[in-house]
């Protein structure tokens, strides 16, 4: 009996301990510029119940990953809401960019973008902002990559703004 009480305790350890949301906020953003194309490809890494619920927040009704009847309003709402919270600026003038798509696992959501034509980037500024609408504790971990070469910066909320020059 003490062998099945012992394994109770710690079956319900574990399950409490799964079941919380986890404790940071972060989410990460990679802008590699290709130059075959001469575009910034751009992928975000976010947590997948934070996403969700950043989306539901925004826009005031529910969204959920890995649930296929979900996928037209998940394209629509991700390319709304990341035309507003991610803005790329090259050589003094602002690119369009534009939403390519999503992959999900259960963990996380990478949201892919890619930026206009640009030649020659030397002076990079972007404004990352993903699910500050939803955390005053968000941390955007940015990646910048021009012809290999490799630049990082950490965005904590409020601060949206980065500045790179290569």
């Amino acid at each position: 009996m003490k062998k099945y009480f012992v394994f109770f305790i710690i079956s319900l350890f574990v399950m409490v301990s799964f079941s919380k949301k986890h404790p940071y906020h972060v989410g990460s953003v990679e802008m590699n510029y290709n130059s075959k194309t001469k575009n910034f490809e751009i992928t975000g890494r976010f947590f997948l119940d934070d996403l969700e619920n950043g989306l539901s927040k925004k826009y005031g009704k529910s969204f959920h990953f890995n649930d296929p009847k979900y996928k037209p309003q998940l394209n629509e709402a991700l390319k709304n809401y990341s035309s507003e919270y991610f803005k790329l600026k090259t050589n003094n003038q602002f690119l369009k960019v534009n939403f390519v798509g999503y992959e999900e696992d259960s963990e996380s959501v990478n949201v892919y973008l890619e930026s206009e034509s640009v030649s020659n980037p030397k002076k990079i500024e972007a404004a990352v902002s993903f699910l500050y609408n939803l955390f005053d504790d968000q941390i955007n971990i940015v990646h910048i990559i021009v012809d290999g070469e490799r630049k990082s910066e950490k965005l904590t909320y409020p601060n949206r703004y980065l500045y790179q020059q290569f």
